[in-house]
């Protein structure tokens, strides 16, 4: 169903010029706190390793590059030569399934803060949102094996691949052939946890396994190193991801290692890491914490929105 169709021209163009003037805002509430823009390309030879993140290739200059999926990376590099606090508005792509919550392209905010603690992170994150959602910044709080007890019944750290199986072919969810633990166990969280999450307010999940760190440093609760890591949710949909950055650049290296061979072992291709972004590392990054926040989905939940489709100027399959 197109755009149009689906929606009053007068509503539609109407959210788009709120998406404007929303994307003021955001820039005013960054202005406020000091937080300086930056813009660095979306174009790179080097790429960001996730198992589970695939990157749309181009070639330029005779070279293989790719769109970037983050700006992470060439923020990192900006803060190690010095920078302050910094944010930025950007478009970022994924080769990923079309769906009501996803598109190839969508825009992000992502900033770093120099110094912020992990709850501060998640306290400023839930302003940010909360300047969208016309909500008060208050948010609960659930850790990663809490949530899957609560609306899963189980403890995760004690299921194993085949139990995993089971469970979910219990309850009709498709699962891919080869699917790792670790993939069951996103699985669950997608269908079974996540739209339990944030219904009445904002809600922070933290303490995700430790093998689910990608840029993020580790701790010890209870016995179990888990990930400094935070995900934001409002009415069942994720809208940041955030860290208390890892900054030790050999551990980096190790884990963009086993990410390319958990790639491998999926099927998919490794990618070339960005060693610029190591270097990056080695020479100093300070300690800070960061976030990524959809913008897209944002606007889809101040509007009440069913669909990106609704809040976006075209889709992929209309681009």
């Amino acid at each position: 169903m197109s755009l149009a169709s689906a929606n009053p021209k007068g509503v539609f163009l109407a959210r788009l010029e709120d998406r404007a003037r929303m994307l003021g805002r955001a820039r005013d509430f960054f202005f406020e706190r000091d937080i300086l823009e930056v813009d660095t390309p979306i174009l790179s030879k080097r790429a960001s390793v996730d198992a589970h993140i695939d990157l749309i290739e181009a070639v330029a200059l005779g070279e293989r590059c790719f769109l970037h999926s983050s700006p992470e990376y060439g923020m990192k590099r900006l803060l190690s030569m010095g920078m302050g606090d910094i944010y930025q508005l950007s478009h970022v792509f994924r080769d990923e399934e079309m769906g009501s919550h996803h598109n190839p392209e969508f825009m992000m905010a992502e900033w770093y803060r120099i110094g912020f603690t992990f709850e501060e992170m998640i306290q400023e994150t839930a302003e940010f949102c909360a300047l969208f959602l016309n909500i008060e910044p208050t948010f609960d709080f659930l850790t990663y094996n809490q949530a899957f007890l609560k609306y899963c019944g189980f403890n995760p750290k004690e299921m194993t691949k085949e139990r995993l199986l089971s469970y979910l072919k219990e309850r009709g969810i498709s699962i891919p052939s080869e699917a790792s633990r670790e993939e069951l166990l996103h699985l669950c969280l997608t269908f079974l946890v996540e739209p339990h999450l944030g219904k009445m307010q904002l809600l922070a999940l933290t303490d995700y396994p430790s093998s689910e760190a990608a840029l993020a440093r580790t701790r010890t609760v209870e016995n179990e190193e888990v990930a400094m890591r935070f995900e934001l949710y409002f009415r069942g949909v994720e809208l940041a991801n955030g860290y208390h950055e890892l900054t030790d650049a050999n551990e980096q290296k190790k884990r963009f290692l086993e990410e390319n061979q958990e790639r491998l072992d999926l099927g998919k291709k490794a990618f070339p890491f960005d060693t610029e972004f190591l270097e990056a590392l080695r020479k100093g990054l300070p300690d800070c914490c960061g976030v990524a926040v959809g913008i897209d989905r944002l606007m889809m939940l101040r509007h009440r929105a069913s669909t990106l489709e609704e809040v976006i100027p075209f889709t992929w399959e209309a681009s």
